[in-house]
Formats: C-alpha cells, structure tokens, sequence
C-alpha cells in the first residue's frame, strides 16, 4: 500500500479533524504552525503542537524525517511535519533557522503575499526577487535540511530561488495559473523550472485557487492534474490541499493582514464575502481523499501513476529534503 500525503493543511485542530485524518488513512500532514508571529509567538504554537501529541498519542505525532511517514503507517497514526508561511519567526536572525529545524520546521515560505526581508510576495507590483538576507537564508536552510516553499512568492523572487538553492524546492499549495488565473497560482514558466530542479508542486483544492471557486468539480481539477503531469512529469506533482476546515472567519484575517496594515485586505476574495468561501462538495476533510484518487483513475492516470501523486513523491521529496548536507 502506498503512502497518503498532505503537502499542506492550516486547519482549526481538534480531536475531531485528528479522528478524521485516521478515518481518511492520511500518513503524513504538513502543517502550518506558524504565518505573522514572532519567534517567541512561534514557540508558543509548537507548546500548543506538544499538547495535542501528549493529548493524543495513538492518532498523531510528530514528525522529523521520512522515516517517520513509514512509522506512521506501521502504528496507524498520522505524522505531522511543521512548517511555516512566512519568514516572520526568523526575525532578523539567520541563526533562528537552525534552531527551528531542531524544533521540527521542515518547510518555510520566503514570503506570504508582501515583500520580506527575504523575498518578494505576489501582491507586490515589483518583484525584486531574492534580497541579500534571502539569499543567505536559502542557504542556511539548504545545509540544516528545511524546504524553501515559494507558494505566495512573486514569479521572479521563484525562479531566483529555484536557481540559488542547491536543493530542490517545493511549492506546496498552488495551481496553474493558466488553468485559474489567481494571483497565488504559477505559471507554466515556473512549474517548468521546479521540475527540472527536481522540486514539488502540491495542488490545492482551496477554492480561491480552483477555477469556479467551490463549483469546481472533481473532474476539472483531476484533469488539471493529469495535463500538468503531462507538462512537467507526474514525479514532480502531489496534493497540499491548503484545508483549512473549522477556522474562524477571522483567521482570514490574520492570515492577510497580520500586523502589517491598519485596513482589511481581502486578497483573492470578494470584498463582499471576506471570510472562507465555501469549499467543493467533494473534499471537505481528510476523509474525501479518495474522491482526489479516484477521480485521476477517471482521467486516465494509472495506479502507479496515482500512488506517486498521492504520496509516493512527497515521500521522496521528504527523504531528499529533510536531512542536512553532507560535509564535503
């Protein structure tokens, strides 16, 4: 049996969604632990992380290496991967990024949506790509074992990340932009590049990304998988669905507004309707995984070909990434 894997969920844990994530055989999640907080802030959500593990040692637990996805399996849990969608809880210190991979920080976006100190955001008008820190950082986080995810990056500061990093690159949770042409989705130029480097793109059911918002049909976005496959190898793509089930309207929020403005920023949604949209009929949680499986099986992709995107390849990517470079 193959693995199920979660390039990315931000949802509002609970023993209910941990049950679900068993109910749904899920092995392995990466979880944002962190988007706008200090390093301090941080430390607090990984105290939040130790509870649940304590609380709830037969459904979850914490993972470091891709050792632990087979772990996971053998002892019918799910293994949580941290990661963050921002560079917020580095601060403006390199040396954070080793102590957060001790920690458990197994991803960190160089920007989410505005200019960081690293890199610059998709909302931006300019993309100045990698900042001097940025490209400091990329390294940093290449010798301790801690993906650079580029999902809210600008296309310039992607590309430049994808060339700087001697390892490859993820991003986690985005689309096509051809297929939907949301400011947050890439474009056939940088989904080129990250497959030639090796790196992942995880596909994201998160309406605001799929073409039809929440109308979207399993079909729609299994035939976008499989013609993205057909464009840059089926080895290069898996799931990171972007859930975010049970969250507060308000947590929208702080995702986009964090402490940077006075004002609400809606980002991709309407004005009108500033909370979550409302998500496809055919995933609402870990349970409907299936309908992503069996809806590439109507496409025409194969079994093989099917495991691989499920899991099989973020569980390679999880072998490559996570571990730190070799002395030389």
């Amino acid at each position: 049996m193959n693995p199920l894997i979660d390039g990315l969920q931000y949802a509002n844990w609970s023993e209910k969604i941990f049950r679900q994530m068993r109910a749904g055989k899920v092995d392995a999640v990466h979880v944002t632990i962190t988007y706008h907080e200090t390093f301090r802030e941080t430390v607090l959500q990984i105290e939040r992380w130790n509870r649940w593990f304590e609380r709830f040692p037969d459904l979850i637990f914490q993972g470091f290496s891709a050792d632990d996805v087979q772990k996971a399996r053998e002892t019918n849990r799910t293994a949580i991967f941290f990661g963050s969608q921002n560079p917020s809880m580095i601060e403006d210190d390199i040396g954070l990024v080793e102590v957060l991979h001790r920690l458990g920080l197994r991803f960190m976006q160089l920007t989410y949506n505005n200019q960081s100190l690293l890199a610059t955001g998709c909302y931006e008008a300019d993309d100045t790509g990698l900042t001097r820190m940025g490209r400091e950082v990329v390294a940093e986080m290449n010798r301790v074992g801690m993906v650079v995810d580029m999902s809210h990056s600008g296309e310039r500061s992607t590309l430049e990340a994808i060339e700087h990093s001697s390892r490859p690159i993820a991003i986690t949770h985005a689309n096509p932009h051809s297929w939907h042409p949301a400011l947050r989705n890439k474009s056939d130029t940088v989904m080129k590049a990250l497959a030639e480097s090796g790196g992942m793109l995880g596909f994201s059911v998160y309406p605001h990304h799929l073409k039809g918002g929440g109308a979207c049909t399993s079909g729609e976005f299994c035939r976008m998988i499989a013609q993205t496959a057909d464009l840059i190898g089926v080895e290069n793509i898996g799931i990171g669905t972007d859930l975010c089930q049970d969250q507060p309207d308000s947590v929208v929020e702080w995702m986009r507004v964090g402490r940077w403005t006075k004002k609400v920023d809606y980002g991709e949604g309407s004005a009108a309707a500033p909370g979550f949209p409302p998500m496809p009929d055919w995933f609402n949680d870990n349970r409907d995984f299936g309908n992503i499986s069996e809806g590439l099986k109507a496409v025409g992709m194969s079994e093989k070909e099917v495991a691989a995107v499920m899991g099989g390849n973020w569980l390679r990517f999880f072998g490559s990434g996570f571990g730190p470079l070799l002395n030389r």
